[in-house]
């Protein structure tokens, strides 16, 4: 059985120190959906990526790296378009800006038609820009109302707001994904961004509506578990930190790992779930994110780097 991470994959590029003659380019690979995608891989489960990338040679890169990262690669689309690009800027603190580059690029040119059958599939995830790009996004919210009664739904905003700077868009966009989502994780970042309201109290409402877990991050503060019984605090792993790059996308990948290694990836098992289990995997998804805050760009751990979860 297999999770399949629905979004784009593109290239982070980061800004280097200047010189006489310019600045250095230093480009990784990334992409929210792509860095989950690797990141369930390295912690040891089955995870396809369905998203469009590119014929050119970039668009090559990333499938050679996803075959090499033993993500399965059947549910890719490879246009003749050109490949997304993330200019990142990193704050003082290690944390990251982006600015992308992919107006008519392939992760934005998923149709109905290159959807795929929902049978195998145990948890489908969306989340990031790829939410309002068209058409993928719209194909993504038509695959996620297919889901019910299938393949857990997962969404992880991941607001970008140099895509939308409109955050009721983001709003209106986040709420559809969201009344079909058995799962939602979201920062304290977008929350804040998106919502006027608490954040706590927009959680609430998801699980009045039938969300079965939400987890808010709040970064070095550590995250919160919010399931219908009521919420818990989970403190943050020390780490020297890098960079905050893919710190959220090595969070859900090893969320999602832990949850099925606990049989707990099914709509009946997630709503019986004690808190002691959903809180050992918190536990797990914080030292995971931590690892990734100590190295450079986003560099996601292997299963044997994490504390057993």
């Amino acid at each position: 059985m297999t999770i399949l991470v629905c979004g784009e994959a593109l290239y982070d590029v980061f800004v280097g120190e200047e010189s006489p003659g310019g600045f250095a380019l230093d480009g990784r690979i990334g992409g929210s959906a792509f860095n989950v995608a690797v990141g369930i891989a390295r912690l040891d489960r089955p995870v396809g990526l369905l998203t469009g990338i590119s014929t050119d040679a970039l668009g090559d890169k990333l499938v050679r790296s996803l075959q090499r990262e033993g993500v399965v690669t059947d549910y890719l689309k490879r246009p003749d378009a050109p490949t997304t690009l993330a200019l990142v800027a990193l704050d003082e603190a290690g944390g990251a800006r982006y600015q992308f580059y992919g107006e008519g690029a392939a992760d934005r040119q998923v149709t109905p038609a290159d959807l795929p059958a929902l049978h195998g599939i145990d948890a489908l995830v969306f989340g990031c820009f790829s939410l309002l790009t068209k058409p993928t996004g719209n194909s993504f919210l038509t695959l996620a109302a297919e889901a019910e009664g299938g393949p857990l739904v997962v969404l992880d905003p991941n607001v970008r707001p140099t895509v939308e700077p409109d955050m009721r868009v983001w709003r209106e966009r986040v709420e559809a994904f969201a009344a079909h989502a058995d799962i939602i994780k979201a920062s304290s970042d977008d929350m804040s961004d998106v919502y006027a309201e608490p954040a706590l109290d927009v959680a609430a409402r998801w699980i009045a509506a039938g969300t079965r877990m939400v987890v808010l991050t709040e970064g070095g503060r550590g995250a919160r578990l919010v399931l219908p019984s009521g919420d818990h605090h989970v403190p943050a792993h020390a780490t020297d930190l890098v960079d905050t790059v893919g710190a959220g996308d090595s969070f859900l990948a090893a969320l999602l790992t832990g949850l099925a290694e606990r049989g707990l990836l099914t709509r009946a098992a997630l709503g019986a779930m004690a808190p002691e289990h959903g809180l050992a995997v918190m536990h797990f998804a914080s030292a995971a994110a931590a690892i990734t805050c100590s190295r450079r760009g986003a560099d996601l751990p292997r299963r044997a780097e994490v504390m057993t979860g």
